[in-house]
């Protein structure tokens, strides 16, 4: 029994109507990961805080150009008629028999003693905390914790109480030594030391022979750089600008910081007799900002973090 097999004729090809061209959406560029992506949120918020951080800079460049009737006669934000800031500089600099020199040396004294101290301690308590296990050392933490939630102000009134027993106060020992101590600086050292230095490299040095002082100098170190600038910078800029510590602490002015030094000008004009310098306080705050803004930009380069992430296979 044969069956026919019927096969479909092929249709008729259909008259070509005149249709409107079907429009194709725009495909979207993929994002890729070395390319951010922009915000305009983020944008303006970005250019409010730039505003706010460069406003009161400006005013202070520009009220330094100006002499002590200029800074009551003029916009605060643009110059008067006569441009005074090397005058303003060479003044401050012989006011009073050039007490703003002494204020200078003793601010770099206690940043130098003070805070190069604490960065030391930091590092060195940090990178033992991180790489080392003792018994205790959770109650290290707990006690570093708590140490960073108190503010600095409210030991101070403990701190003087404690200094005038033994007699330190109005001497500089009483303001290098409270300087020494960084809570936030070895808590942050702690964490970037667990993180920047291989466990590994460690144990290598130790199988090469490297005694544990060596481990940290040759091979820590290097690698706690970014950390321990940023520590620096921290306690740099929180010496500099210590005034509290000062004021309860001191009461010979040549051993003021440039904080109370400056102080003490802007308040000289509501003494009897007091005279007014209010330009030199502005140049002087001038001077005392400047060194800061160097530190950051020279020491920028070395703001990087991880420098060791990734480079040992687990």
């Amino acid at each position: 029994m044969t069956t026919s097999s019927t096969t479909d004729a092929p249709r008729p090809a259909a008259a070509a109507t005149p249709t409107a061209a079907p429009r194709l959406r725009a495909a979207r560029r993929p994002h890729s990961p070395g390319r951010p992506r922009r915000s305009i949120l983020l944008t303006v918020l970005t250019g409010v805080v730039l505003l706010y951080s460069l406003v009161p800079l400006l005013w202070l460049v520009i009220s330094a150009t100006k002499t002590q009737q200029g800074l009551a006669r003029s916009f605060g934000l643009w110059f008067d008629g006569d441009f005074a800031l090397w005058d303003n500089i060479t003044e401050t600099l012989t006011y009073q028999d050039g007490v703003f020199g002494r204020w200078v040396l003793n601010t770099v004294l206690y940043v130098v003693v003070g805070a190069g101290g604490a960065t030391l301690l930091a590092v060195l308590g940090g990178y033992a905390l991180a790489k080392f296990d003792f018994p205790g050392k959770r109650a290290v933490f707990a006690v570093v914790i708590g140490a960073v939630a108190v503010p600095t102000t409210a030991l101070a009134v403990p701190t003087f109480l404690l200094f005038s027993k033994i007699g330190l106060t109005d001497t500089p020992w009483a303001i290098i030594l409270p300087s020494l101590i960084s809570p936030f600086g070895l808590y942050l050292m702690w964490v970037f030391a667990a993180e920047a230095v291989p466990t590994e490299l460690m144990e290598a040095a130790r199988i090469d022979g490297a005694s544990e002082l060596r481990t940290f100098f040759q091979v820590a170190l290097p690698l706690l750089a970014p950390g321990t600038v940023t520590v620096l910078l921290f306690t740099t800029v929180a010496t500099w600008n210590n005034y509290f510590l000062p004021l309860i602490m001191l009461k010979d002015p040549d051993w003021y910081p440039l904080t109370l030094g400056l102080d003490a000008w802007n308040k000289q004009a509501a003494t009897a007799g007091g005279e007014a310098v209010f330009n030199l306080v502005v140049t002087g705050s001038l001077l005392t900002i400047a060194p800061l803004i160097a530190a950051f930009l020279l020491l920028q380069k070395y703001w990087q973090s991880g420098l060791a992430a990734g480079s040992v296979k687990e």
